[in-house]
């Protein structure tokens, strides 16, 4: 009953779309194969398959907007086969009494602490400078499953934003969020011999913030932004960081980092009871644009830790053609050589768009390791769109390293797009 709950609640609003003014949307067919090793010298090749529709339907300020995903292998049958997704699923209403939107159904929460998709309610009010947002629902089940959670007090989220651009060229907004996730519950064997097994239930998970937000632009001089996260459960900083640019010289662009952050851990969890360190990481870089084809750019990162530090650098050049850069990092997060090289273009207005992207590259997962590995991937595409709403895609991907000997892998994709008026 609960897998249908969320679908039975929508359709009863759509009889208002069945002469609607729009229908419009995207279906897409893909085929993707790879091989996988059961064993040293024993694999298997499968070959999966997609089927994924974007539908919106709309009338006037009104909408049902839908997002799925069909998935199956064609080689050999899986258990879970075939998946049915529902990453989206909801009706809208937009401008509202010249102030509001509202979304009911399964959609889409952008938000840098807990974002995703949830079963709900998200409500907008703008008033002039000044706009309010707030969202109550259930979190999704595993593989986006069309039921809902039947357990609201242990699987929820909720929040709200309000920001206001009342300063000339400020932007100032603040947030909450409150996420709980509901545990997965398990049995186990009894204490000693008791052979009797019983049912453990944990107590839920928790992410519990608010978050602070000023960004300042100065157009074609300078922007500058920042954001702060306080996480309420910890009583303790989350996260500060900030970026901005400075672009008055012509062709030329200066950037700069920064961010405080504590690891972000689930209250309840067991992970709570680690003594985590923060870190903090500042970086650096500048871009200079040669011509109308080339552009090239640099930037330096450097990460403290709590006992040590990682360093990163970059530089690369960049054109309508595709780019080559080379990055290199020391320090604890590792050592890594890489030079990678991308180039893509269109011909015979846009018909036809080869790709290739090459990247060679020498690792070691700490300094004190004294062998480096090596990685050798490429990618070779070919986009063939023979009318505006039909595309043809195929890639294959080669890599190579002691864990994956010649692995080769091929995805071909069929898109198509929809827009009717009726």
């Amino acid at each position: 009953m609960k897998r249908i709950n969320l679908i039975c609640v929508l359709l009863l609003g759509l009889p208002t779309f069945i002469f609607s003014q729009n229908i419009n949307g995207r279906f897409s067919s893909s085929i993707y194969t790879f091989e996988r090793f059961d064993t040293a010298d024993v694999s298997s090749t499968y070959i999966r398959s997609y089927q994924m529709l974007n539908l919106n339907v709309n009338q006037g300020n009104y909408s049902f907007r839908s997002f799925l995903n069909l998935e199956s292998d064609l080689s050999k049958k899986m258990d879970y086969d075939p998946r049915l997704r529902f990453y989206n699923l909801y009706l809208e209403g937009r401008n509202i009494f010249d102030i509001a939107t509202i979304k009911l159904g399964r959609q889409p929460l952008f938000n840098s602490i807990a974002g995703g998709v949830f079963d709900g309610v998200n409500l907008d009010l703008k008033y002039k400078v000044v706009k309010l947002t707030g969202y109550y629902g259930g979190n999704v089940p595993a593989y986006q499953k069309l039921e809902i959670t039947d357990k609201w007090k242990d699987d929820y989220i909720y929040g709200g934003k309000l920001s206001t651009t009342a300063l000339p060229d400020f932007l100032i907004a603040v947030s909450f969020i409150n996420k709980n996730f509901r545990p997965v519950d398990f049995t186990s064997n009894g204490v000693n011999t008791d052979p009797l097994k019983q049912q453990i239930e944990r107590n839920s998970n928790q992410y519990k913030f608010v978050s602070g937000e000023v960004s300042y632009e100065m157009k074609n001089i300078f922007n500058v932004e920042t954001r702060y996260d306080y996480d309420l459960n910890f009583e303790k900083t989350s996260k500060f960081e900030a970026s901005g640019r400075y672009e008055q010289i012509e062709n030329l662009g200066i950037s700069l980092y920064y961010n405080y952050r504590e690891p972000r851990v689930r209250y309840n969890s067991i992970f709570s009871v680690f003594d985590y360190g923060n870190s903090q990481e500042i970086e650096a870089g500048a871009d200079y644009r040669i011509n109308k084809f080339f552009t090239i750019d640099g930037r330096f990162g450097y990460v403290t830790y709590k006992d040590d530090n990682s360093k990163r650098f970059s530089v690369g050049v960049n054109s309508s053609f595709g780019g080559l850069s080379y990055r290199k990092t020391l320090g604890y997060a590792g050592e890594l050589d890489a030079v990678s090289l991308y180039a893509a273009h269109s011909f015979m207005e846009g018909f036809i768009t080869p790709s290739l992207g090459l990247t060679y590259s020498t690792y070691k997962l700490s300094k004190e390791d004294t062998d480096k590995n090596s990685l050798t991937s490429i990618l070779a595409g070919l986009n063939v769109r023979p009318w505006t709403v039909l595309s043809f895609d195929a890639q294959g991907q080669f890599m190579n390293n002691k864990l994956y000997k010649n692995d080769f892998r091929f995805l071909f994709k069929i898109n198509y797009w929809f827009n009717t008026n009726l």
